[in-house]
């Protein structure tokens, strides 16, 4: 158990390091890298959403298919 716990404290104090320093070293401003990250986790979102829609619409075909071949 000890040495889990000592591989958790450093799995996490690892992690608040690497956050810290991409930081630091990102080329863009925090303003700028939250607006980017916002654009593209909304475009992710959109595309989800067209992918779930054209999904629906495959699946309702199917099932028409198969109420009419009854």
């Amino acid at each position: 158990m000890h040495r889990f716990l000592k591989f958790m404290f450093g799995a996490i104090l690892g992690g608040f390091v690497g956050s810290a320093t991409a930081l630091l070293l990102a080329p863009s401003s925090g303003t700028a890298l939250r607006e980017q990250i916002q654009q593209r986790a909304q475009k992710f979102c959109m595309e989800i959403e067209d992918a779930g829609k054209q999904k629906r619409d495959e699946l309702e075909l199917e099932l028409q298919q198969l109420r009419s071949s009854d």
